[in-house]
């Protein structure tokens, strides 16, 4: 789940004091049931214990995000330390009257033999616990995901090898008779162990646990990560019968699903999956980037405006390969370039060099041009 789970709160003074904060209504949860999660395993960070008191309530000249316990969650999910192998993951609280399929489907994909498929790609349910005092209320406990583009991709290989996975891991997901139905970028994390082998603070995650200093962290080519669809809230399932299942309208994070606008008629939800995909790589890659043009004819066809004429995701897997099959090694080891970065004077230049030299030790250290994790 994603590791964005904090923000530091503004401090507010008060004739040069600073006034200490309570918990925020969607904290008092976590709060009220930090003693019950201690039973189950799980241990909540400071800031949540009912006898809490800020760090920094005898430093009014300190700025309190210097301080961990001043990073709250964000909406219903909060990290944890299992304690039984002092494990960092996320709790996520979901009502299976608002959701009724999201435990139920992720389970599915945690569960074998679909769980070691080498191309399962979604999250994987580490448990489920059902909170006694708070009906139809359940807690997901999930792995620890960081969002995919964080860091951002060093090479054209290196968003290749996410665009290989993503596009094998929604094959697999349709293949098993399921629509997402809101796999944008959001939806989409990576593993960050790989490249963060001393992780992060969960809340935030720019900084080293203890608050020491900045987390450190390799290149994707170095330490090839895996991506995971996450939240299957509004995901359905359906039978190997129906074979054309429509669904309402329902909008997700990404807004702009043509079908969706100004009709309320039933659509393909497999189709809406590939337009989600589709603009995914347009809006965070190709409208950020350069050097990806060999994508833009398939990814025109995943965004038409008409459902009907996107391509299925077997032929976009098919399709993409024939892709990867005509690149020269030397474009896919080439810097994604920032767009960013036509506007300033010696930067592109500087990383330019820098790219340089980094490809030459992985090149000479045997590193794939395109970055392939274990399964």
């Amino acid at each position: 789940m994603t590791s964005k789970l904090g923000d530091s709160e503004t401090p507010s003074r008060s004739r040069g004091k600073t006034t200490l904060p309570n918990l925020l209504n969607r904290e008092l949860f976590w709060r009220d049931h930090y003693e019950w999660l201690k039973e189950q395993g799980y241990l909540l960070r400071p800031r949540y214990r009912p006898d809490w008191v800020p760090s920094w309530s005898n430093a009014s000249d300190t700025m309190r995000f210097d301080h961990e316990d001043s990073y709250h969650n964000r909406g219903s999910i909060l990290d944890a330390t299992r304690m039984s192998d002092n494990e960092t993951v996320v709790l996520k609280k979901i009502s299976t009257q608002v959701h009724p399929f999201e435990a139920e489907i992720t389970k599915s994909f945690s569960t074998e033999p679909i769980s070691s498929h080498p191309r399962n790609r979604c999250i994987p349910l580490l448990d489920v616990i059902s909170v006694p005092d708070i009906e139809d209320t359940v807690l997901l406990i999930l792995p620890l995901l960081r969002s995919y583009d964080d860091p951002r991709f060093k090479s054209v290989g290196e968003a290749v090898a996410f665009f290989t996975q993503i596009f094998e891991g929604l094959q697999f997901i349709h293949q098993c008779h399921i629509a997402h139905r809101d796999c944008m970028n959001l939806n989409i994390m990576m593993d960050p162990k790989p490249i963060f082998p001393k992780l992060y603070h969960p809340a935030a995650n720019r900084r080293t646990k203890d608050f020491s200093g900045r987390a450190k962290y390799y290149t994707r080519t170095v330490r090839p990560v895996k991506y995971y669809f996450i939240d299957f809230g509004i995901s359905r399932q359906y039978s190997p019968d129906d074979v054309h299942p429509l669904e309402d309208p329902i909008l997700g994070g990404d807004k702009t699903v043509p079908e969706f606008q100004n009709s309320n008629a039933p659509c393909d939800p497999f189709a809406t999956n590939i337009y989600y995909l589709g603009n995914l790589i347009r809006e965070d890659f190709f409208e950020r980037t350069k050097g990806l043009d060999f994508m833009e004819p398939l990814v025109a066809d995943m965004v038409q405006d008409d459902p009907s004429k996107r391509p299925k995701i077997d032929e976009v897997v098919k399709r993409f390969e024939k892709i990867c099959c005509s690149l020269h090694w030397w474009t896919l080891r080439s810097r994604l370039v920032e767009r960013e970065e036509d506007d300033s004077a010696f930067g592109p230049s500087i990383r330019a060099i820098h790219h340089f030299f980094r490809t030459t030790t992985h090149v000479l250290t045997f590193k794939r041009a395109i970055p392939t994790p274990r399964h």
